[in-house]
């Protein structure tokens, strides 16, 4: 089964951590993208409880910082991932699961983690809310969380997105300093993936496995951004991603991140982007011009 989850803004920077839990309970990431809600669409999401007390409270809270919006699939994952989560309020999460999520990463019963669908009617509306009607209303409900400047662009490919990796990606890339902005998990055919790869094209052998890789499934898009480095962000990630052959980088550089998360030159985890001025070309690609309009 399906359901649909969402990270909340004070969450937002435990993202790693989430997606590990997710795959550590045998559940499985198929759709996720990261926005900015605006109060419409926050007054969309939560139509269920106009009129409440803690309306307005939630309203604010839910447009003040970017969200991460997931289609989450595996056996009764509507009631794993409410398992997971715990009880509503953290406080009280803290008390009688202190291991679930809003116990840890939560602070009350409004900014307490994550959401989770409560029902099979619930997640299916949820999902086709967030990952079609509100896609499409033009930024209406919400926009890319993309900052589009001191960034780079992070591919991580289909292969390595299957081996259920994400999570520990984005916590090495945090704790080395970066920051991730932006995500979306893309379906990129096999026209596209060769348009973004053409650059490689004569000069890299491996291009159309590259391509064919890129390709072969969903893979997941990070915008990755950083105040301590600024402009140079594009040459320090590079550094961080080490070697295009994850087999040289094991011996040269094995704290890079395509050594310990690449196997080969095609399957190497990672693509970034490799020269300064393409980083914010890259991420202007996904998140401007492959967005619904």
């Amino acid at each position: 089964t399906r359901t649909f989850a969402m990270i909340k803004p004070e969450a937002i920077k435990h993202m790693g951590q989430i997606f590990k839990f997710i795959v550590d309970h045998s559940l499985k990431i198929t759709r996720a993208k990261m926005v900015q809600f605006s109060e419409e669409g926050v007054m969309k999401f939560y139509a269920e409880h106009t009129g409440k007390p803690f309306f307005n409270n939630l309203i604010s809270y839910m447009s003040s910082g970017p969200i991460i919006g997931l289609e989450i699939l595996g056996k009764n994952a509507i009631k794993t991932w409410r398992t997971i989560l715990g009880p509503t309020d953290s406080e009280k999460a803290k008390v009688e699961a202190p291991s679930s999520l809003r116990a840890l990463f939560g602070t009350d019963v409004t900014r307490n983690a994550a959401h989770g669908s409560d029902s099979p009617e619930s997640a299916a509306r949820e999902i086709l809310f967030f990952f079609r009607d509100a896609a499409s209303t033009n930024r209406m409900y919400y926009r890319p969380s993309a900052l589009l400047r001191n960034n780079t662009c992070c591919i991580l490919k289909p292969s390595a997105f299957n081996r259920n990796i994400l999570g520990d990606l984005i916590i090495s890339i945090k704790d080395s300093g970066f920051d991730v902005t932006a995500l979306e998990v893309f379906n990129l055919d096999h026209q596209t993936s060769a348009d973004f790869l053409e650059v490689y094209k004569g000069v890299m052998p491996e291009y159309h496995s590259m391509v064919k890789e890129l390709a072969s499934g969903p893979c997941v898009v990070l915008e990755i951004s950083s105040d301590v480095y600024g402009e140079e962000t594009p040459v320090k990630f590079r550094e961080l991603v080490g070697p295009h052959d994850p087999r040289v980088g094991k011996t040269l550089r094995p704290n890079s991140l395509r050594a310990r998360f690449g196997k080969d030159k095609v399957d190497n985890a990672i693509h970034c982007s490799d020269l300064q001025q393409d980083g914010p070309l890259e991420v202007e690609y996904f998140f401007k011009i492959l967005q619904p309009h």
